[in-house]
């Protein structure tokens, strides 16, 4: 191959970060030896990064929303110097942000807009989308959950809680803002492997009823309600949101708004109202944006999370409006979900064997970038996780946010009792 064919591409990619890598040093080396450095030198943080395909230059100046995530993962780039983490650190981290190319600008709003005017997630999409993410094995989850299966930001209230107690403090947080008292009606609206729940049932003494589309995840939960006892006061269904009936004193949604979809928030939020009862309170907790939503990236859309939609709080309230519900609450979690990401990737690396002896190397890589990249997500751009209650009435809840402090002190307190009891 003549020489000059030897880095034909990595000056195009050159052209797009020598303006934008301005914090921390990229070393990239290309599939025949041929070295680009970009940043200002500084060694915090920096990453050296090998390329084993020559168009892979070419194809991330194109598109990098896509073509990094696919190259880390098909072994086509690998790290040389650092760790993913850094490298996603130098490539994440730029206070100006890599700007994509207009093709890839062009492909992110056609497939947002797309996105909208198909429909968003109907209810076989929704199964679908479901089935691909939160169908593999609860044992593949185990390997880097918390000891009670959340999937979900955790409550970091120091920065320095395990993963378990940071869990635990955001189930207390929740329900304090839920209000709970004995033998209310709670439905818990993708209730995944059950943990949300069993921890409301047991803390409020209250009834639950929680709805997935994972049968994967139902399986799991109805037995984890079985051994501990609390299959009366918990109950788990196959079902779609749309297609619950009754009335619920309490109704609550962790990390499901993302999978709705843009045009069904009319249909999620209407469907909340109706079930909801006159004093109730709701309570829908879900990642965010502070900017304007441009759509899901290319990478987590074909490989994570297929039909996700990330919103920004401007397009989520106007459709609560909307539906007649008030919003008497409103919280945003900064950086928790970065720490709750940092933990998973953590205990992924320790069982990353584990892992690979069920879905293989190419499925491990995958998922190592999505909890890195997400992970500087919550960092470095613009996202964040909310929490919005939800009443019909203002005076459902106290007037004042102080009774959330008052109901987590009670509830932790409550906690400690029951396992000293048991101790």
């Amino acid at each position: 191959m003549p020489q000059h064919e030897q880095t034909a591409f990595l000056p195009v990619l050159g052209a797009v970060l020598r303006n934008t890598i301005t914090r921390g040093t990229l070393t990239i080396i290309d599939s025949r030896g041929g070295v680009a450095s970009f940043g200002d030198g500084d060694p915090l943080p920096s990453a050296t990064i090998r390329f084993h395909n020559r168009w892979l230059p070419l194809k991330i100046a194109i598109n990098p929303a896509l073509a990094v995530g696919e190259a880390y993962m098909r072994g086509q780039l690998t790290i040389e110097q650092g760790s993913l983490s850094s490298f996603l650190a130098v490539a994440m981290g730029q206070h100006d942000q890599i700007p994509d190319s207009a093709f890839a600008h062009i492909m992110a709003q056609a497939a947002k807009w797309t996105m909208r005017a198909l429909g968003g997630n109907n209810r076989r999409r929704a199964a679908r989308n479901v089935a691909h993410h939160y169908d593999l094995s609860a044992e593949f989850y185990a390997l880097f959950l918390d000891a009670n299966m959340h999937y979900s930001c955790a409550y970091f209230a120091e920065g320095t809680e395990t993963l378990e107690a940071a869990q635990a403090a955001k189930v207390r947080h929740i329900a304090a803002k839920l209000c709970l008292s004995p033998g209310q009606a709670v439905l818990d609206i993708g209730s995944g492997w059950g943990s949300l729940a069993l921890a409301l049932a047991q803390l409020g003494k209250v009834r639950v009823k929680g709805v997935t589309l994972s049968a994967e995840q139902l399986a799991v939960a109805r037995a984890r309600a079985r051994d501990a006892c609390a299959s009366h006061e918990v109950v788990f269904e196959l079902e779609d949101y749309r297609d619950v009936v009754g009335n619920f004193d309490r109704i609550v949604s962790v990390g499901m708004l993302e999978h709705v979809g843009f045009s069904q928030f009319d249909g999620y939020f209407s469907k909340v109202a109706d079930l909801l009862a006159t004093d109730g309170v709701a309570l829908i907790h879900a990642i965010g944006r502070w900017d304007e939503n441009p759509g899901t990236d290319a990478w987590t859309e074909r490989y994570i999370f297929p039909g996700g939609y990330i919103p920004s709080l401007s397009e989520v309230i106007p459709a609560i409006e909307r539906s007649g519900l008030m919003v008497t609450d409103v919280e945003i979690l900064r950086l928790h979900y970065a720490e709750t990401l940092h933990h998973w990737s953590q205990r992924f690396a320790v069982n990353r064997a584990a892992a690979q002896a069920m879905y293989g190397d190419e499925f491990c890589r995958m998922w190592e970038f999505y909890l890195g990249a997400a992970e500087m997500s919550f960092r470095e751009r613009p996202l964040m996780v909310f929490q919005i209650q939800l009443t019909h009435r203002r005076d459902a809840v106290p007037w004042t946010r102080d009774y959330i402090t008052t109901a987590e002190a009670r509830l932790s307190a409550s906690t400690q009792r029951r396992g000293a009891k048991t101790a």
